[in-house]
């Protein structure tokens, strides 16, 4: 794209054709660029079996190409007509409990199923065949959101791909025996066709068994995805390809982004925000970086936000004046080539109608219209921005197959969630103003001077080689409890714990120590420094590791709580229990000084500076989420207003400013 996109999903099926003349008018007053269309109108484009009606989406995109809009095109394949399953009931998932559900909301669908395979093909073809060369068509959507709200089905069309995928994977049931430990309880197995999906069982089932499920449920979902995707690509080719992920909600966390992301032509992203009383800023920005990082620091785009409130939440706040553009300029800082909502215009009918819109009920007459026409007006003077790539100051390891493990049943402790420490490391970076990349445990990690690992349960061989590497080659390295713990089968690695990282971070762990509920443990660390921890604490034994915090109480008083390992040329950071944010704010402070980083100090907290730079120059974003003006150091033309920064750019408590840098003399 050549300039930053603006716009939304548009939903015209839902509304009389003589509104759609208006919608245009608006969307161009309000300076749209491009909108995603048909997502879920298979039953309108198909709406008996291969009998085809494109005759109101012609008019709908050769309308929008007259007025200059793009077209996002949807692949309608994540809403089946009613059709389609009165002909094939067996296309319904079925939970692990064996209950089948019912037709009536949206991605109701068994991903193995030979004829929603078949069909959706089709649908696909007619789709790429008739608009493959309009010149509206931008870019192709294909489904929605995978993996929402249905990730795993376990139906009996499972349980025989699911065999397949592991004849694929294992040479033979043998080693699917040793992989998952069956001479555990008795559940050898004597061939692949003796395998069912891990189905509700009296207690706890394998948790190899669960987390191969977890694999082959979320390769299964990105099979049908790269079957659409080369239909697109043979029979319209010059058009990217994506699908819209949900990289950082934790309600979203069935699939494996890093495998996805090598698989779309663009990565796109749709971000909500949770509001349950945290910074919901912080979790915004953690999107950002992580959908950067899985788009491997390419640009990205943010293909779905809202305007104001959501509707599927217990509670619903709408979004405070100005908060709209901080949070779409947000994504834009942090690598987005533009950004989009859902929706259009805000639903009359249906489950989500109110859910907030570009165009609200309210008309435009409205606050939140107001501020979608200026926000339309900066997304334009951001131009310059487009194809320029965000600077990164340091590196989290994160990675879905080592959540997916932990979260299965019979661990240490309930209230361990590896999902909480990587939001409380990130918030704790954040507040030390770095900009952060993604990194999958097994990347090359040698731009980074500082590599965070919240919670790797999870780590193989080549992981834990590659953090050795890492630190020996001068990197330093902060690892959080009840990481490197097992390999890729769940399995336990030899000898103390935490066996892949025992070496890198010069300690052994002898026993862990949960706390109870409500309990706490106090840690003392330099210069009489005190801080108080919770959920977490365990035996750490010093195997080169000097001490730099220590327990002070509970069963692990006097031990070493937080641990520093000089190791080749670099260190290696050990956190052996649950601190806050704000807690890990001394402990990651200390780690950026070895690993030589500024934490800017002179920042005042929940004002966010990021770097984009390319071709076109360097640009820093200064977000303000303060309802004070601050000051930030940064020389040049802000693009916004047009006014020229010598000596720093004043930032208005709420706002945003965008400073073009000027070149170095």
């Amino acid at each position: 794209m050549a300039r930053l996109a603006f716009g939304g999903d548009y939903n015209p099926e839902q509304w009389p054709e003589s509104v759609w003349q208006e919608d245009v008018r608006l969307m161009r007053e309000a300076g749209v660029t491009m909108v995603s269309v048909g997502i879920f109108s298979w039953a309108l484009l198909e709406p008996a079996p291969g009998s085809y009606d494109f005759g109101w989406l012609d008019r709908v995109v050769d309308l929008l190409h007259d007025n200059g809009i793009g077209v996002d095109l949807g692949t309608p394949t994540v809403a089946p007509p009613k059709w389609f399953y009165d002909r094939h009931p067996d296309a319904l998932p079925v939970t692990e409990d064996g209950t089948r559900l019912a037709f009536g909301s949206r991605g109701a669908i068994c991903h193995s199923n030979q004829a929603y395979r078949d069909a959706s093909s089709r649908i696909t073809e007619q789709l790429a065949r008739r608009y493959g060369t309009h010149p509206a068509v931008r870019m192709w959507h294909v489904h929605n959101e995978y993996g929402v709200p249905v990730s795993a089905c376990y139906c009996e069309s499972c349980a025989a791909h699911f065999r397949r995928w592991l004849a694929a994977a294992y040479e033979s049931v043998e080693d699917v025996n040793h992989a998952w430990g069956t001479a555990f309880w008795g559940q050898r197995y004597g061939s692949f066709a003796e395998i069912d999906p891990p189905r509700l069982t009296p207690t706890v089932g394998n948790p190899a068994q669960k987390l191969d499920y977890r694999r082959f449920a979320d390769a299964t979902l990105r099979e049908n995805f790269v079957r659409e995707r080369d239909i697109l690509h043979r029979l319209a080719p010059g058009i990217p390809v994506t699908t819209n992920f949900m990289t950082a909600l934790s309600q979203c966390d069935s699939l494996d982004y890093w495998a996805w992301g090598r698989e779309v032509d663009l990565v796109t992203n749709d971000h909500y925000l949770i509001t349950d009383g945290r910074r919901t800023h912080v979790n915004l920005a953690m999107a950002a970086d992580l959908t950067r990082s899985v788009a491997g620091g390419a640009p990205w785009l943010l293909l779905e936000h809202s305007t104001s409130g959501v509707n599927w939440q217990a509670r619903n706040p709408a979004k405070a004046p100005g908060q709209m553009a901080r949070n779409s300029l947000g994504h834009v800082a942090r690598g987005s080539e533009g950004a989009l909502f859902f929706q259009w215009r805000q639903s009359r009918r249906g489950a989500e109608k109110f859910h907030s819109a570009m165009l609200p009920h309210a008309g435009t007459d409205s606050r939140v219209w107001r501020e979608v026409c200026e926000l339309g007006a900066a997304v334009r003077e951001l131009a310059p921005v487009a194809q320029t790539r965000t600077v990164a100051d340091a590196a989290v390891l994160w990675d879905w197959h080592a959540w997916w493990a932990q979260s299965l049943e019979w661990r240490p402790s309930e209230d361990h969630d590896a999902r909480e420490r990587a939001d409380s490391f990130y918030e704790a970076l954040y507040d030390h103003h770095l900009t952060v990349d993604f990194a999958h445990p097994e990347a090359d990690l040698s731009a980074y001077p500082l590599v965070v690992v919240p919670a790797l349960y999870l780590a193989t061989e080549a992981t834990a080689r590659n953090l050795r590497a890492y630190v020996e080659n001068g990197g330093t390295l902060v690892v959080s409890y009840f990481s490197g713990i097992v390999d890729e089968h769940d399995a336990v690695h030899p000898g103390a714990c935490p066996g892949a990282f025992r070496d890198v971070l010069g300690l052994t762990v002898e026993e862990f120590s949960p706390l109870l509920a409500g309990e706490s443990v106090r840690i003392s660390g330099p210069e009489g420094a005190e801080l108080t921890a919770d959920v977490w604490s365990e035996f750490v034994v010093p195997r080169g590791a000097e001490t730099v915090w220590t327990y002070e109480d509970g069963l692990t008083a006097g031990r070493p709580a937080v641990t520093r390992h000089s190791f080749g040329r670099g260190t290696a950071w050990y956190v052996s229990t649950r601190l806050s944010a704000a807690g890990l704010g001394p402990v990651l402070a200390a780690a950026s000084a070895d690993a030589g980083i500024d934490p800017r100090p002179g920042l005042p907290r929940d004002v966010e500076v990021v770097t984009r730079t390319g071709a076109t120059g360097t640009f820093v974003f200064a977000i303000n989420h303060t309802p004070d003006e601050v000051k930030v150091p940064a020389r040049g033309v802000e693009l916004l207003t047009g006014e020229r920064a010598p000596a720093g750019v004043a930032v208005p408590g709420g706002a945003v400013r965008v400073v073009r840098l000027d070149e170095a003399p």
